[in-house]
Protein backbone atom coordinates (compact mmCIF):
# COMPACT_ATOMS: atom_id res chain seq x y z
CA UNK A 1 0.00 0.00 0.00
CA UNK A 2 0.73 3.47 -0.99
CA UNK A 3 1.86 5.77 2.12
CA UNK A 4 -0.19 8.76 2.39
CA UNK A 5 1.55 12.29 2.62
CA UNK A 6 1.11 12.23 6.17
CA UNK A 7 2.45 9.34 7.05
CA UNK A 8 5.63 9.57 4.32
CA UNK A 9 6.51 12.93 6.14
CA UNK A 10 5.84 10.94 9.49
CA UNK A 11 8.41 8.62 8.34
CA UNK A 12 10.55 11.19 7.17
CA UNK A 13 11.02 13.09 10.15
CA UNK A 14 11.85 10.29 11.83
CA UNK A 15 14.82 8.86 10.11
CA UNK A 16 17.83 10.87 11.25
CA UNK A 17 16.61 10.15 14.59
CA UNK A 18 16.55 6.10 14.20
CA UNK A 19 19.58 6.43 12.14
CA UNK A 20 21.94 8.13 14.66
CA UNK A 21 20.20 6.21 17.62
CA UNK A 22 21.56 2.54 15.88
CA UNK A 23 24.41 3.84 14.88
CA UNK A 24 25.24 4.60 18.14
CA UNK A 25 24.02 1.38 19.31
CA UNK A 26 26.05 -0.74 16.96
CA UNK A 27 29.80 1.15 16.55
CA UNK A 28 30.47 2.21 20.24
CA UNK A 29 33.93 0.48 19.79
CA UNK A 30 35.11 1.57 16.74
CA UNK A 31 34.16 5.29 18.32
CA UNK A 32 36.85 4.44 21.29
CA UNK A 33 39.51 3.51 18.19
CA UNK A 34 39.08 6.71 16.46
CA UNK A 35 41.76 9.16 16.77
CA UNK A 36 41.27 12.20 18.51
CA UNK A 37 41.18 14.38 15.22
CA UNK A 38 38.84 12.71 13.73
CA UNK A 39 35.52 14.01 12.87
CA UNK A 40 32.36 12.71 14.05
CA UNK A 41 30.64 10.05 12.11
CA UNK A 42 27.61 12.11 9.59
CA UNK A 43 24.80 10.07 11.46
CA UNK A 44 25.92 11.54 14.89
CA UNK A 45 25.57 14.79 13.23
CA UNK A 46 22.23 13.90 11.55
CA UNK A 47 20.51 13.11 15.04
CA UNK A 48 21.73 16.23 16.57
CA UNK A 49 20.55 18.42 13.31
CA UNK A 50 17.32 16.47 13.51
CA UNK A 51 17.17 17.32 17.36
CA UNK A 52 17.87 21.30 16.49
CA UNK A 53 15.53 21.61 13.55
CA UNK A 54 12.82 20.01 15.71
CA UNK A 55 13.50 22.62 18.70
CA UNK A 56 13.24 25.31 15.97
CA UNK A 57 9.85 23.91 14.45
CA UNK A 58 8.15 23.35 18.28
CA UNK A 59 9.80 26.23 20.39
CA UNK A 60 7.67 29.09 18.99
CA UNK A 61 3.97 27.40 20.34
CA UNK A 62 5.77 27.54 24.03
CA UNK A 63 4.97 30.12 25.91
CA UNK A 64 5.79 31.39 29.64
CA UNK A 65 2.94 31.96 32.18
CA UNK A 66 3.51 34.97 34.09
CA UNK A 67 0.94 34.57 36.96
CA UNK A 68 0.82 37.49 39.77
CA UNK A 69 -1.54 36.11 42.48
CA UNK A 70 -2.03 36.29 46.44
CA UNK A 71 -0.41 33.58 48.55
CA UNK A 72 1.16 32.76 51.87
CA UNK A 73 4.58 33.91 52.69
CA UNK A 74 4.84 31.54 55.31
CA UNK A 75 4.96 31.78 58.89
CA UNK A 76 5.23 34.76 60.74
CA UNK A 77 5.37 35.33 64.60
CA UNK A 78 2.63 32.12 64.23
CA UNK A 79 0.51 33.66 61.44
CA UNK A 80 0.99 32.76 57.60
CA UNK A 81 1.21 36.44 55.90
CA UNK A 82 -1.29 36.72 52.49
CA UNK A 83 1.22 38.66 49.69
CA UNK A 84 1.35 39.08 46.02
CA UNK A 85 3.49 36.85 44.63
CA UNK A 86 4.97 36.53 41.20
CA UNK A 87 5.01 32.83 39.93
CA UNK A 88 6.32 31.20 36.70
CA UNK A 89 4.93 28.47 34.85
CA UNK A 90 4.78 27.36 31.22
CA UNK A 91 1.93 26.71 28.08
CA UNK A 92 1.48 25.78 24.58
CA UNK A 93 -0.56 27.68 21.48
CA UNK A 94 -3.02 25.05 20.16
CA UNK A 95 -4.82 27.06 18.29
CA UNK A 96 -3.52 29.88 15.80
CA UNK A 97 -6.67 32.28 17.27
CA UNK A 98 -5.09 32.50 20.72
CA UNK A 99 -6.24 29.73 22.66
CA UNK A 100 -2.96 28.18 25.10
CA UNK A 101 -3.03 25.14 27.48
CA UNK A 102 -1.36 24.91 30.51
CA UNK A 103 -2.06 23.51 34.16
CA UNK A 104 -4.67 24.57 36.45
CA UNK A 105 -2.57 25.05 39.51
CA UNK A 106 -0.35 26.86 37.29
CA UNK A 107 -3.17 29.90 37.02
CA UNK A 108 -5.03 28.96 40.06
CA UNK A 109 -5.86 31.87 42.63
CA UNK A 110 -4.12 34.24 39.61
CA UNK A 111 -4.99 37.87 40.04
CA UNK A 112 -3.45 38.58 36.49
CA UNK A 113 -2.13 35.77 34.14
CA UNK A 114 0.74 37.35 31.14
CA UNK A 115 2.02 35.25 28.56
CA UNK A 116 5.47 35.73 27.42
CA UNK A 117 5.45 34.72 23.50
CA UNK A 118 8.18 33.35 21.32
CA UNK A 119 9.87 35.01 18.57
CA UNK A 120 10.62 32.35 16.00
CA UNK A 121 14.20 32.20 14.12
CA UNK A 122 13.56 34.29 11.56
CA UNK A 123 13.46 37.06 14.23
CA UNK A 124 16.52 35.62 15.99
CA UNK A 125 18.32 36.49 12.87
CA UNK A 126 17.99 32.74 10.96
CA UNK A 127 21.17 31.20 12.68
CA UNK A 128 19.70 31.40 16.35
CA UNK A 129 17.49 29.49 18.36
CA UNK A 130 13.87 31.51 19.47
CA UNK A 131 14.03 34.62 21.48
CA UNK A 132 11.23 35.43 24.09
CA UNK A 133 9.10 37.72 22.19
CA UNK A 134 6.57 40.32 23.55
CA UNK A 135 4.25 39.88 26.87
CA UNK A 136 0.14 40.12 26.38
CA UNK A 137 -2.42 39.68 28.63
CA UNK A 138 -4.26 36.50 29.07
CA UNK A 139 -7.81 35.37 30.46
CA UNK A 140 -8.77 31.99 31.85
CA UNK A 141 -11.39 30.42 29.72
CA UNK A 142 -11.68 27.63 32.26
CA UNK A 143 -9.84 24.77 34.46
CA UNK A 144 -10.55 21.41 35.49
CA UNK A 145 -9.22 20.72 38.46
CA UNK A 146 -9.50 17.11 38.36
CA UNK A 147 -6.85 16.95 35.55
CA UNK A 148 -5.22 20.03 36.35
CA UNK A 149 -5.73 21.42 33.14
CA UNK A 150 -6.40 25.10 32.27
CA UNK A 151 -7.10 27.10 28.91
CA UNK A 152 -5.79 30.08 28.40
CA UNK A 153 -6.97 33.27 25.38
CA UNK A 154 -4.71 35.94 24.43
CA UNK A 155 -5.84 38.24 22.02
CA UNK A 156 -4.24 37.96 18.62
CA UNK A 157 -4.04 36.28 15.65
CA UNK A 158 -1.77 34.09 13.29
CA UNK A 159 0.47 32.55 16.50
CA UNK A 160 2.04 29.33 15.74
CA UNK A 161 0.16 26.26 16.80
CA UNK A 162 1.36 22.55 18.01
CA UNK A 163 -0.27 20.03 16.83
CA UNK A 164 -1.76 16.99 19.01
CA UNK A 165 -0.53 14.18 18.86
CA UNK A 166 -1.65 10.22 20.05
CA UNK A 167 -0.52 9.85 23.19
CA UNK A 168 -2.41 6.07 22.53
CA UNK A 169 -0.08 5.09 20.54
CA UNK A 170 3.21 6.02 22.51
CA UNK A 171 5.35 3.08 23.36
CA UNK A 172 7.83 2.46 26.17
CA UNK A 173 11.25 3.59 25.26
CA UNK A 174 10.33 5.97 22.67
CA UNK A 175 12.13 9.36 22.39
CA UNK A 176 9.95 12.29 23.95
CA UNK A 177 11.07 15.62 24.34
CA UNK A 178 10.13 18.27 27.28
CA UNK A 179 9.67 22.49 26.32
CA UNK A 180 9.47 24.62 28.86
CA UNK A 181 10.58 27.43 31.33
CA UNK A 182 12.44 25.64 34.31
CA UNK A 183 13.51 27.76 36.64
CA UNK A 184 12.12 30.33 34.64
CA UNK A 185 14.69 29.79 32.05
CA UNK A 186 12.40 30.53 28.53
CA UNK A 187 12.94 28.35 25.61
CA UNK A 188 14.53 25.09 27.36
CA UNK A 189 14.19 21.78 25.68
CA UNK A 190 15.42 18.34 27.18
CA UNK A 191 15.23 14.87 26.22
CA UNK A 192 14.36 11.57 27.28
CA UNK A 193 12.48 8.39 27.08
CA UNK A 194 8.87 7.17 27.95
CA UNK A 195 9.44 5.34 30.71
CA UNK A 196 5.86 4.51 31.19
CA UNK A 197 2.89 4.84 28.76
CA UNK A 198 0.03 4.82 31.84
CA UNK A 199 1.60 5.43 35.21
CA UNK A 200 -1.10 5.56 37.90
CA UNK A 201 -0.12 7.64 40.85
CA UNK A 202 -3.54 7.91 42.45
CA UNK A 203 -5.91 4.93 41.98
CA UNK A 204 -8.98 7.16 43.29
CA UNK A 205 -8.16 9.78 40.62
CA UNK A 206 -9.28 8.63 37.06
CA UNK A 207 -5.90 9.94 35.47
CA UNK A 208 -2.88 8.49 34.33
CA UNK A 209 0.00 9.88 33.09
CA UNK A 210 3.69 9.46 30.85
CA UNK A 211 6.37 8.82 32.92
CA UNK A 212 9.28 10.03 31.19
CA UNK A 213 13.08 10.63 32.18
CA UNK A 214 13.31 13.88 30.20
CA UNK A 215 14.49 16.43 33.22
CA UNK A 216 11.57 18.19 34.23
CA UNK A 217 12.33 20.80 36.76
CA UNK A 218 9.97 23.43 38.53
CA UNK A 219 8.69 26.07 35.96
CA UNK A 220 8.26 23.19 33.20
CA UNK A 221 4.80 22.98 34.38
CA UNK A 222 2.08 23.34 31.82
CA UNK A 223 4.34 22.53 28.99
CA UNK A 224 4.36 20.76 26.19
CA UNK A 225 5.64 17.20 25.83
CA UNK A 226 6.97 16.55 21.92
CA UNK A 227 7.30 13.27 20.30
CA UNK A 228 10.05 12.73 17.67
CA UNK A 229 7.47 14.50 14.69
CA UNK A 230 7.09 18.02 17.36
CA UNK A 231 3.43 17.24 17.99
CA UNK A 232 1.91 17.47 21.12
CA UNK A 233 1.75 14.09 22.86
CA UNK A 234 1.66 15.50 26.74
CA UNK A 235 1.34 18.46 29.13
CA UNK A 236 3.76 18.53 31.44
CA UNK A 237 2.30 18.42 35.10
CA UNK A 238 4.50 17.31 38.01
CA UNK A 239 8.00 15.00 39.47
CA UNK A 240 8.52 13.37 41.75
CA UNK A 241 11.52 14.04 43.92
CA UNK A 242 13.78 13.97 47.26
CA UNK A 243 15.73 17.30 45.88
CA UNK A 244 13.19 19.70 44.17
CA UNK A 245 14.60 19.17 41.19
CA UNK A 246 14.80 16.50 38.13
CA UNK A 247 15.65 13.10 39.61
CA UNK A 248 14.27 11.25 36.26
CA UNK A 249 10.83 11.15 37.60
CA UNK A 250 8.23 13.52 35.26
CA UNK A 251 4.88 13.09 34.33
CA UNK A 252 2.96 14.29 31.61
CA UNK A 253 -0.78 14.30 31.08
CA UNK A 254 -1.65 12.34 27.99
CA UNK A 255 -2.66 14.16 24.82
CA UNK A 256 -5.97 11.87 24.68
CA UNK A 257 -7.28 13.63 28.50
CA UNK A 258 -5.45 16.58 27.54
CA UNK A 259 -7.59 17.29 24.11
CA UNK A 260 -10.85 16.08 25.48
CA UNK A 261 -10.74 18.75 28.57
CA UNK A 262 -9.59 21.54 26.29
CA UNK A 263 -12.42 20.72 23.76
CA UNK A 264 -14.43 20.53 26.85
CA UNK A 265 -13.74 23.79 28.46
CA UNK A 266 -13.67 25.95 25.16
CA UNK A 267 -16.92 25.46 24.26
CA UNK A 268 -18.54 24.69 27.80
CA UNK A 269 -16.15 26.78 30.29
CA UNK A 270 -15.79 23.35 32.34
CA UNK A 271 -15.99 19.39 31.77
CA UNK A 272 -18.67 17.12 31.82
CA UNK A 273 -17.93 13.62 33.22
CA UNK A 274 -19.82 10.28 32.75
CA UNK A 275 -20.40 7.88 35.29
CA UNK A 276 -22.69 4.19 35.39
CA UNK A 277 -22.59 4.10 39.21
CA UNK A 278 -19.71 1.91 40.32
CA UNK A 279 -16.91 1.98 42.62
CA UNK A 280 -14.22 -0.75 42.09
CA UNK A 281 -10.72 -1.51 43.15
CA UNK A 282 -7.58 -3.37 41.33
CA UNK A 283 -7.82 -7.30 42.39
CA UNK A 284 -4.86 -7.98 44.52
CA UNK A 285 -3.72 -11.85 45.07
CA UNK A 286 -4.95 -11.69 48.54
CA UNK A 287 -8.20 -10.09 47.67
CA UNK A 288 -8.57 -12.49 44.91
CA UNK A 289 -7.75 -15.63 47.54
CA UNK A 290 -9.86 -14.30 50.56
CA UNK A 291 -12.90 -13.85 48.39
CA UNK A 292 -12.11 -17.17 45.84
CA UNK A 293 -12.64 -15.16 42.50
CA UNK A 294 -11.52 -16.80 39.58
CA UNK A 295 -9.56 -14.09 38.28
CA UNK A 296 -6.41 -12.59 39.66
CA UNK A 297 -6.38 -9.63 38.29
CA UNK A 298 -9.28 -7.19 36.62
CA UNK A 299 -11.41 -4.74 38.98
CA UNK A 300 -13.59 -6.03 41.71
CA UNK A 301 -16.75 -4.07 42.11
CA UNK A 302 -16.89 -2.97 45.59
CA UNK A 303 -20.31 -1.05 44.93
CA UNK A 304 -23.47 -0.88 42.65
CA UNK A 305 -25.72 2.15 43.33
CA UNK A 306 -29.51 1.62 43.48
CA UNK A 307 -31.02 2.65 40.41
CA UNK A 308 -27.99 3.57 38.24
CA UNK A 309 -27.06 2.51 34.94
CA UNK A 310 -24.90 -0.31 36.14
CA UNK A 311 -27.15 -1.86 38.09
CA UNK A 312 -30.06 -1.40 35.66
CA UNK A 313 -28.02 -2.95 33.21
CA UNK A 314 -27.36 -5.90 35.69
CA UNK A 315 -23.99 -5.51 37.35
CA UNK A 316 -23.72 -6.48 40.97
CA UNK A 317 -21.57 -6.00 43.81
CA UNK A 318 -18.83 -8.75 43.56
CA UNK A 319 -18.62 -8.64 39.90
CA UNK A 320 -14.82 -8.87 38.29
CA UNK A 321 -14.78 -6.49 35.47
CA UNK A 322 -11.94 -7.67 32.97
CA UNK A 323 -12.52 -5.78 29.46
CA UNK A 324 -14.22 -2.61 28.37
CA UNK A 325 -15.48 -2.50 24.67
CA UNK A 326 -13.36 -5.49 23.87
CA UNK A 327 -10.11 -4.30 25.16
CA UNK A 328 -8.50 -5.59 28.85
CA UNK A 329 -8.69 -3.25 31.63
CA UNK A 330 -5.95 -2.34 32.91
CA UNK A 331 -5.29 0.17 36.44
CA UNK A 332 -8.15 1.66 38.18
CA UNK A 333 -7.17 4.92 36.75
CA UNK A 334 -7.41 3.92 33.59
CA UNK A 335 -10.54 2.76 33.52
CA UNK A 336 -11.86 5.33 35.00
CA UNK A 337 -10.27 7.88 32.47
CA UNK A 338 -11.41 6.17 29.46
CA UNK A 339 -15.02 5.57 31.08
CA UNK A 340 -15.41 9.08 32.35
CA UNK A 341 -14.03 11.15 29.70
CA UNK A 342 -14.58 9.30 26.68
CA UNK A 343 -17.72 7.90 27.08
CA UNK A 344 -20.24 10.23 28.36
CA UNK A 345 -23.65 9.81 26.53
CA UNK A 346 -22.37 6.33 24.92
CA UNK A 347 -22.64 2.80 26.08
CA UNK A 348 -19.87 0.92 27.00
CA UNK A 349 -19.79 -2.96 26.66
CA UNK A 350 -17.85 -4.30 29.62
CA UNK A 351 -16.62 -8.27 29.93
CA UNK A 352 -17.53 -10.01 33.59
CA UNK A 353 -17.60 -12.59 35.52
CA UNK A 354 -19.79 -13.39 38.40
CA UNK A 355 -18.12 -16.32 40.25
CA UNK A 356 -16.93 -18.55 37.06
CA UNK A 357 -19.67 -17.32 34.81
CA UNK A 358 -18.56 -15.19 32.41
CA UNK A 359 -21.14 -11.75 30.98
CA UNK A 360 -21.26 -9.34 28.67
CA UNK A 361 -23.42 -6.12 29.49
CA UNK A 362 -23.82 -2.96 27.92
CA UNK A 363 -24.26 0.05 30.51
CA UNK A 364 -25.45 3.72 29.35
CA UNK A 365 -22.78 6.15 30.78
CA UNK A 366 -24.82 9.49 31.90
CA UNK A 367 -23.11 12.37 32.87
CA UNK A 368 -22.54 13.68 36.41
CA UNK A 369 -24.49 15.80 38.07
CA UNK A 370 -22.42 18.20 39.94
CA UNK A 371 -23.65 21.09 41.84
CA UNK A 372 -23.61 23.50 39.82
CA UNK A 373 -25.24 20.97 37.15
CA UNK A 374 -28.01 20.67 39.36
CA UNK A 375 -28.47 24.70 40.60
CA UNK A 376 -28.70 24.81 36.67
CA UNK A 377 -31.52 21.78 36.30
CA UNK A 378 -33.37 24.40 38.47
CA UNK A 379 -33.11 27.38 36.64
CA UNK A 380 -34.60 28.76 33.30
CA UNK A 381 -32.01 29.39 31.37
CA UNK A 382 -34.06 32.20 29.38
CA UNK A 383 -35.11 33.99 32.60
CA UNK A 384 -31.97 33.76 34.26
CA UNK A 385 -29.82 34.45 30.64
CA UNK A 386 -27.76 37.78 31.28
CA UNK A 387 -27.16 38.65 27.70
CA UNK A 388 -24.83 41.57 28.27
CA UNK A 389 -22.19 39.18 29.57
CA UNK A 390 -23.26 36.10 27.91
CA UNK A 391 -23.88 34.17 31.68
CA UNK A 392 -26.54 32.00 32.94
CA UNK A 393 -26.57 33.15 36.75
CA UNK A 394 -28.35 32.61 39.62
CA UNK A 395 -28.81 34.88 43.04
CA UNK A 396 -26.84 33.71 46.08
CA UNK A 397 -28.81 32.72 48.99
CA UNK A 398 -28.73 30.02 51.98
CA UNK A 399 -29.11 27.08 49.57
CA UNK A 400 -27.06 28.18 46.35
CA UNK A 401 -23.84 29.20 48.93
CA UNK A 402 -23.40 25.59 49.32
CA UNK A 403 -22.89 24.99 45.72
CA UNK A 404 -19.77 27.45 46.27
CA UNK A 405 -17.44 25.79 49.03
CA UNK A 406 -15.41 28.20 50.38
CA UNK A 407 -17.43 31.28 49.94
CA UNK A 408 -15.82 34.12 51.46
CA UNK A 409 -19.07 37.02 50.83
CA UNK A 410 -22.46 35.29 50.84
CA UNK A 411 -24.14 36.97 48.26
CA UNK A 412 -23.86 38.51 44.69
CA UNK A 413 -24.61 36.21 41.55
CA UNK A 414 -23.54 32.70 40.51
CA UNK A 415 -22.31 32.29 37.15
CA UNK A 416 -23.73 28.69 36.57
CA UNK A 417 -23.06 28.37 32.42
CA UNK A 418 -21.72 30.63 29.95
CA UNK A 419 -24.98 31.25 27.02
CA UNK A 420 -24.42 29.36 23.93
CA UNK A 421 -23.78 32.13 22.04
CA UNK A 422 -21.26 33.44 24.23
CA UNK A 423 -18.36 32.92 22.11
CA UNK A 424 -18.73 36.39 20.97
CA UNK A 425 -18.64 38.20 24.47
CA UNK A 426 -15.34 38.17 25.82
CA UNK A 427 -16.18 38.42 29.54
CA UNK A 428 -13.41 36.35 30.45
CA UNK A 429 -15.63 34.24 33.35
CA UNK A 430 -16.12 30.69 33.67
CA UNK A 431 -18.75 28.67 35.59
CA UNK A 432 -18.48 28.59 39.64
CA UNK A 433 -17.72 32.95 39.90
CA UNK A 434 -19.97 34.71 42.16
CA UNK A 435 -19.89 38.27 40.62
CA UNK A 436 -19.78 40.98 43.54
CA UNK A 437 -19.68 44.41 41.76
CA UNK A 438 -20.24 45.91 38.27
CA UNK A 439 -18.10 48.92 38.55
CA UNK A 440 -18.39 49.30 42.20
CA UNK A 441 -22.12 48.93 41.90
CA UNK A 442 -23.02 46.29 44.72
CA UNK A 443 -25.07 43.05 43.12
CA UNK A 444 -27.08 41.13 45.25
CA UNK A 445 -29.28 39.80 43.09
CA UNK A 446 -29.75 39.23 39.25
CA UNK A 447 -31.99 42.55 38.59
CA UNK A 448 -29.14 44.16 40.71
CA UNK A 449 -26.85 43.36 37.87
CA UNK A 450 -28.91 43.82 34.69
CA UNK A 451 -29.61 47.21 35.92
CA UNK A 452 -25.77 47.60 36.91
CA UNK A 453 -25.34 46.72 33.01
CA UNK A 454 -28.49 48.11 31.23
CA UNK A 455 -26.90 52.04 31.45
CA UNK A 456 -23.74 50.64 29.67
CA UNK A 457 -22.94 51.11 26.23
CA UNK A 458 -21.19 48.82 23.97
CA UNK A 459 -17.51 48.98 24.52
CA UNK A 460 -18.05 51.16 27.81
CA UNK A 461 -15.34 50.36 30.69
CA UNK A 462 -17.40 47.56 32.98
CA UNK A 463 -15.32 46.15 35.81
CA UNK A 464 -16.71 43.56 37.93
CA UNK A 465 -15.84 42.55 41.33
CA UNK A 466 -15.79 38.85 41.17
CA UNK A 467 -14.94 35.52 43.81
CA UNK A 468 -12.98 32.72 42.08
CA UNK A 469 -11.95 29.33 43.89
CA UNK A 470 -11.81 32.02 47.13
CA UNK A 471 -9.85 34.65 45.74
CA UNK A 472 -11.39 38.21 45.00
CA UNK A 473 -10.78 39.72 41.59
CA UNK A 474 -11.15 43.02 39.37
CA UNK A 475 -12.15 41.58 35.69
CA UNK A 476 -12.34 44.17 32.47
CA UNK A 477 -15.14 42.46 30.56
CA UNK A 478 -16.85 43.59 26.96
CA UNK A 479 -20.46 44.17 26.77
CA UNK A 480 -22.68 43.22 24.13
Amino acid sequence: MEATPTQSSRVAGRVPLLMACVALLVTPLAGQARPRNEAPAPTLRQFGNAIEALARRVSPSVVQILVTALGSSGPSQGTGVLERQRLIGSGVIVDPTGFIITNAHVVSGAERVRVALTLGPTAAGGGGLPLVGPTLDARIVGFDVETDIAVLKIDTTGVPAMPFGDSDRLRKGELVFAFGSPAGLANTVTMGVVSSVAREIDPQRPVVYIQTDAPVNPGNSGGPLADADGALVGINNFILSKSGGSEGLGFAIPSGIVQFVYRQLRSRGRVHRGIIGIRAQEITPELAEGLGLARTWGLLLDDVAPGGPAEASGLAIGDVVVAMNGQPVGSLAEFGATLTLRNVGRTVRLDVFRGTKPLTLEIPVVERRDSLDRLLGAVDPERNLVRRIGVVGIGIDSATASAVPGLRLPSGVLVVALAGYAGSVESGLIPGDVIHTVNRTRVTSLDDLRSALRDLKVRDAAVLQIERQGVFKFLQVEIE
